[in-house]
């Protein structure tokens, strides 16, 4: 009696392990013990559970630092062929927006790196955030890469469909061919969200006879016990139950029929299902983000009802934005990335060595704040804060190769932000001051180079689509009484936990009562004229009106360099509205920075001049945006005015001073203090900007920055000036004992 042969599938199952360079070490151990350790067991108490593995360079760093015993059990697992490595950029950038050197570095540098701790050379890598565009495949080939997986969206948009993703397609760009799997969406949505029985009978409904058919996922592993009310789920109670568990007993008792296969290995054993030209994509949900926010909120909705009613004939042809497009939404994204690529000519000119900073080049290359959605993103402000910090250092490196020891400074008239118009840019061995003549003669970028600290890298308060999303939980919520909310609450937490994609979460009631949107960027040196009985509190949230048209309007810019330093000399001939006046009267504003030589110093001195005939009453106000790491109340993130006692001198508190005349801001950790001394006394206001933003755990308030205004009120008759000085004096601060910190006070 002959016996009937049975149907087979291959599954190929690759977790992606990633924490962003900049993260608190906090953060890692903790999804260290939620996810990645409680991984290894199930794995070796199954060894016909096959996969693939991705763990980033930042990560296999704070793992050889933290536990090396973990890469120990992990190379064991590899060379019992149970666990196949993955390669991919050694600090997780997205490929596409970092110059191709950098490109074939970082991924010869992971390549390295596996191949020293595992004994294996990877075939495969992980391509960040999925971020695909078609010039990828000559780069990846070059640095001996033989495939990859992106998301069966980048396939459907070309047409195809899920039936045809059940292998691997070869493209290419001026080179041989790449391989390219496809994730399949199915198993992305219900692992591990659903029962494992549903993943299991759906496998089996996709054998076939010939057993050629491969399903593969590729997907983070954070969502294995890190997302919330997912450890318990996974792991169950101790450790050693749960869904992972279930799920790696089910595949070794359907190993007749159903083979984990990494994908590497079946690359190697069956031919391409044919030739494929991806074009530019991401993640279906990257590509909306992509998008501006209000467009952002509709493309959701229409995905959403898409889904519903199951027009899955409609969804594949659905294309959101252009990854590059968050260099848009986004000025700080921008600065950030253009900063970015100009410290790597400078790196490149030095040698691009270690010494001359290549190595922190390429750690300011981490994708995590290049672009934001649902969690994070370059709203992370620590993380922020930590890539400037890198980039900084990078600099610093480079030009000790190129400047050497002496005391130096230059400036330059360049297109920094690639939009036609020139920013003007003061590098020292000091500081760098990036001023926009543009948008109201502002600083937005101030380097400490001792302290390797960028004082503004501050968000702007801007509308983001999940936030009428936010807006309409809210208003359910209020609607519904206190009993339904316990109901709701309740059938919530039975059965599998929600995705963070679908589940809406916040970690504060009325959330939707800080959605405050700015006007202007958070630069520095922003130029106000201000209605009389103007409060701290509507300053804060954008509700008022300027009097004059000075901010975010094109200043004249000269500069001169002396012997002791450079002076610059921003000026516009504007006007300002009176009350109860019809006509504006002529006013010209002038500011004259200088940066002395070999100091961490700037004096900032405005001129005022009323060039009308009749009075002018008004409220001159010079707005500041510092980040100093101060979220969460961090105890050594402050202000101090002498001669005062603050009730909150936290560098996120709120409060008015008046007849103020020196005061300070600074961060022990940091290591960096600014003290300012006025001329004439002002009424100083402070803020803490926040935005609200998305993260794993549902959405919350972050700390960006902290806004101090110095005020005067002016009365000039015509044809008469004004004039105040500020001096900005820099300096090292040294804590005088080990303040506890707070997740925000430490770049990590």
């Amino acid at each position: 009696m002959t016996t009937r042969p049975i149907n087979t599938v291959h599954l190929g199952l690759l977790l992606h392990n990633h924490q962003p360079v900049g993260n608190f070490p906090w953060v890692f151990q903790q999804v260290y013990e939620q996810a990645y350790l409680p991984i290894l067991e199930p794995l070796e108490r199954h060894p016909g559970v096959r996969l693939s593995l991705h763990y980033t360079g930042s990560l296999l760093d704070w793992l050889q630092e933290a536990h090396p015993e973990f890469l120990e059990r992990v190379a064991t697992l590899v060379k019992r062929k149970q666990v196949e490595m993955v390669g991919g950029g050694y600090y997780e950038p997205i490929l596409p927006s970092i110059p191709d050197a950098d490109k074939l570095a970082q991924i010869r540098r992971l390549t390295e790196r596996i191949q020293r701790d595992f004994g294996v050379r990877p075939t495969g890598m992980w391509i960040a955030e999925r971020v695909w565009e078609p010039s990828l495949p000559h780069l990846l080939r070059e640095a001996e890469i033989e495939w990859t997986i992106l998301d069966d969206v980048h396939f459907k948009n070309v047409g195809l469909e899920d039936n045809d993703l059940y292998g691997y397609y070869a493209t290419e760009d001026q080179s041989t061919a790449l391989k390219v799997y496809a994730t399949s969406k199915l198993l992305r949505y219900t692992i591990p969200w659903r029962p494992v029985n549903e993943t299991i009978e759906m496998l089996r409904s996709l054998a076939t006879r010939d057993g050629s058919r491969i399903v593969a996922i590729g997907d983070d592993a954070e969502k294995f016990g890190s997302w919330p009310e997912t450890y318990a789920y996974c792991w169950g109670s101790d450790g050693h139950s749960g869904w992972v568990e279930e799920f790696f007993t089910a595949l070794e008792e359907n190993s007749t029929w159903l083979h984990t296969t990494p994908l590497g290995e079946y690359a190697c054993t069956y031919p391409a299902l044919g030739r494929i030209y991806i074009p530019t994509s991401s993640y279906i949900e990257m590509t909306e983000w992509a998008l501006p926010a209000r467009k952002s909120f509709t493309f959701g909705k229409l995905l959403q009802q898409l889904e519903h009613d199951k027009h899955d004939e409609l969804l594949q042809f659905m294309r959101g934005g252009f990854w590059r497009n968050f260099l848009v939404r986004y000025p700080e994204v921008n600065n950030q990335h253009k900063k970015m690529l100009r410290i790597h000519e400078h790196v490149y000119a030095a040698g691009a060595t270690e010494q001359a900073g290549v190595l922190d080049l390429w750690k300011a290359q981490a994708n995590d704040t290049y672009w934001h959605g649902l969690f994070g993103g370059v709203y992370m402000a620590h993380v922020r804060s930590a890539i400037y910090h890198h980039l900084i250092k990078a600099e610093n490196a480079a030009d000790a190769i190129s400047q050497g020891a002496a005391p130096w400074q230059r400036y330059e008239y360049t297109d920094f932000d690639r939009d036609t118009h020139d920013e003007l840019l003061v590098e020292s061995d000091q500081q760098n001051l990036y001023i926009d003549p543009q948008r109201g003669g502002t600083l937005f970028e101030w380097d400490m180079r001792r302290s390797a600290h960028n004082m503004l890298c501050v968000m702007t308060r801007r509308e983001e689509g999940y936030h009428q999303t936010l807006r309409e939980h809210e208003r359910e919520r209020r609607r519904r009484s206190a009993v339904q909310r316990t109901v709701a609450a309740a059938a919530q937490q039975e059965g599998e936990p929600g995705s963070p994609h679908t589940t809406i979460r916040t970690k504060e009631v009325d959330l939707d009562q800080y959605l405050f949107q700015d006007r202007y960027r958070r630069h520095s040196l922003v130029d106000h004229f201000l209605p009389f009985g103007l409060t701290l509190r509507d300053f804060a949230q954008a509700r008022y009106e300027e009097q004059g048209n000075f901010v975010e309007q094109p200043y004249q810019a000269q500069v001169e360099q002396g012997a002791s330093g450079l002076t610059i000399t921003l000026a516009r001939s504007g006007q300002v509205r009176r009350p109860g006046a019809m006509t504006p009267l002529p006013v010209r504003v002038s500011k004259e920075l200088f940066a002395p030589l070999g100091e961490e110093q700037l004096v900032a001195r405005y001129f005022i001049e009323n060039r009308g005939h009749t009075r002018l009453h008004t409220l001159f106000a010079t707005e500041w945006n510092f980040h100093l790491l101060g979220g969460g109340s961090n105890d050594q993130a402050y202000y101090r005015v002498p001669g005062y006692e603050l009730e909150d001198s936290h560098f996120d508190s709120t409060g008015e001073v008046q007849n103020v005349y020196t005061f300070h801001i600074g961060n022990t950790w940091l290591r960096q203090d600014m003290a300012f001394s006025l001329s004439k006394a002002a009424t100083l206001w402070r803020f803490s900007i926040e935005t609200v933003a998305g993260s794993e755990a549902g959405f919350e308030r972050t700390h960006q920055g902290s806004c101090l205004a110095l005020l005067w009120p002016i009365v000039l008759e015509g044809g008469q000036g004004w004039n105040v000085e500020i001096v900005c004096n820099g300096q090292e601060v040294i804590a005088h004992h080990e303040a506890r910190l707070s997740p925000s006070a430490r770049l990590g």
